[in-house]
Parts: structure tokens; C-alpha cells; sequence
């Protein structure tokens, strides 16, 4: 196994070396955001559903540690519009990450295919330079598709995390929205 590393490392182009680095670190940096979006979004949406749920069973208020409570706080008036705006900014801090997570699910295969493309170029010259047989070019083809299969691999985690993440964040959104409007009503 240390030693077909190896020969991948020495037989490969240097742009396939630094796509595959590249891709490296993007799936460290979606992971990184995943786990800390997931572990953030899960905490919030733990105090809006005590706080819903608190409404639910007869409070005045919401939570202290409701996020509408810092728009209540500030405001004498309860009204629509203060509610709207805690949803804008609900919605802005609970999609945080997503784009990260958007952009690296979109790129990361054409990242791949360019390494692989460079790799495939680089096996042609050397065929071009040897008398070369097909066990040159199937092993060339094969080590220039690992690029394209790490871009995938990391396409398919960075898609799925945007999609977990997309789906808790309307949940948050949808817990605020919900205590927005039993207070709305209340107040009628």
C-alpha cells in the first residue's frame, strides 16, 4: 500500500498533486463548517423549542434565551414588523455556512476533471516520447481519474452538509416564526 503511494506521488503530474491537495483541504474546511453550523443549529433549535413550547403552555413571553427576545427587549411596541425583521436577521444567521458548503459542492468535481485532464495530457506526451504500449496508457488513465474521483467524493459530502444544514436552519426559522405569531396573536 506505501509503496503504490509512492508510485502514484513520483508517477504523478504536479498539477494533480496540488489539485488533490486542494481538495484535501476544501474537505477539511465543509467538515469544519458542517460540524460547527450542525452543533450551533441543534443548540438554537433546542431554545426555540422550549421556548415555543413554553408559549404553547400559557407564557406571556418568549424565552430569555429565545432569539426574539433581543427584538422584544428593544422594542416597547410589539408589533409585525419588529417580528419581521427578527426573521430577516433569524435567517441571516441561521444560513451561515451554506454558501461555503454551496460553492464547494458546485466546484469541486471540475476541480477533479481539470487534474484529470492535466494527467491525461501528461500520459499522452510520455506516449508520445516512448514506444508505448496499452499497459502505459491504462495505467496513466487510471491514475489521472483519481482526481476526478476525489472531486466527486467531495461534492457528495459538500451537497449532502448544505442540504442538512439548509433543512435545520428552516427549522430554526420556523420555531421563531411560530412564537412570532402566538405573541402576534395573543396581542389581538
Amino acid at each position: 500500500m506505501t509503496n503504490d503511494l509512492i508510485d502514484f506521488y513520483l508517477k504523478s503530474h504536479p498539477v494533480t498533486l496540488g489539485v488533490l491537495a486542494l481538495l484535501s483541504v476544501y474537505f477539511v474546511i465543509l467538515n469544519w463548517v458542517f460540524f460547527y453550523r450542525l452543533f450551533s443549529l441543534n443548540s438554537w433549535l433546542s431554545k426555540e423549542n422550549s421556548s415555543l413550547e413554553s408559549l404553547l403552555l400559557g407564557a406571556s413571553s418568549v424565552s430569555e434565551k429565545s432569539f426574539l427576545n433581543n427584538f422584544i427587549k428593544t422594542s416597547s411596541n410589539i408589533s409585525k414588523e419588529i417580528f419581521d425583521l427578527a426573521m430577516l436577521a433569524a435567517t441571516k444567521e441561521a444560513t451561515k455556512g451554506l454558501s461555503v458548503l454551496s460553492v464547494f459542492a458546485s466546484t469541486t468535481p471540475f476541480i477533479g476533471l481539470f487534474g484529470t485532464v492535466v494527467s491525461i495530457l501528461d500520459t499522452f506526451t510520455h506516449i508520445g516520447q516512448s514506444t508505448g504500449s496499452m499497459s502505459i496508457i491504462s495505467s496513466g488513465v487510471s491514475d489521472a481519474l483519481v482526481a476526478t474521483a476525489a472531486g466527486i467524493f467531495v461534492a457528495v459530502f459538500a451537497y449532502t452538509y448544505h442540504q442538512i444544514l439548509k433543512r435545520k436552519s428552516f427549522e430554526v426559522v420556523g420555531f421563531i416564526q411560530m412564537q412570532s405569531d402566538a405573541l402576534l396573536a395573543r396581542k389581538v
